[in-house]
């Protein structure tokens, strides 16, 4: 089974006077949807688009796992354990919150700020708050949240290249930027895909296309 959901179907959020503004595809915050928590362990998929100077002052997480996807611009991370990063486009990051950490999220730059933030429930709570960054993650290389039972892949496709979807109970389907198919449905930037016991399923670029998979245990 496969549910698309449209870039211009995400709940509007943010803070325009603050130059934030976030494009939301599950519940989030204010923005209640009893049919639209989860798909497996995937609790959020946020776009946030940030201007020069803007930002996420120090707020607190636990027991989700955070992993961010720079499309555009330069994201300064910094959190309670001390670590000071900045992550740019091709960078994978990944903050597990765990038993409880701070951090704040900022544009330091001068130019805009866009990323892709999700947000992954863990199979067990608690545990010791942890960060990793892989710098310039390779095309199609699987990056693991084991804690969720989660494989991310980032795959970059020329016009007319097919990639398989991974045969999984549960696959999670993000464009980042380009037009591909799926399974006759055509996909734009922003749009989604949940797809459930995922088999023998591929996506074709129409263009350049960038696009995030992940893959999961349970759907």
């Amino acid at each position: 089974m496969i549910s698309v959901r449209r870039a211009r179907e995400r709940y509007r959020g943010g803070d325009a006077a603050a130059g934030i503004e976030s494009l939301h595809a599950l519940s989030f915050g204010g923005f209640y949807d009893p049919d639209n928590l989860r798909f497996g362990p995937v609790l959020a998929c946020n776009e946030e688009r940030l201007a020069p100077g803007a930002g996420f002052d120090e707020h607190p997480h636990s027991h989700t796992e955070i992993v961010t996807w720079v499309v555009e611009g330069e994201l300064t991370h910094r959190d309670s354990t001390g670590r000071a990063t900045v992550v740019r486009a091709g960078d994978v990051q990944h903050l597990s919150s765990a038993g409880g950490v701070r951090h704040e999220e900022r544009n330091d730059g001068t130019v805009p700020l866009v990323f892709v933030q999700m947000w992954l429930a863990p199979r067990e709570p608690g545990g010791t708050p942890s960060y990793e960054i892989v710098r310039g993650i390779a095309d199609s290389t699987p990056y693991a949240v084991l804690a969720a039972g989660a494989m991310l892949y980032v795959r970059r496709l020329a016009a007319g290249e097919r990639t398989a979807v991974p045969d999984a109970p549960g696959v999670y389907v993000h464009v980042v930027r380009g037009e591909v198919a799926l399974a006759g449905e055509r996909l734009g930037p922003g749009d989604s895909a949940r797809v459930t016991d995922a088999l023998g399923l591929d996506v074709i670029a129409a263009g350049p296309a960038e696009l995030l998979f992940w893959e999961l245990n349970e759907a």
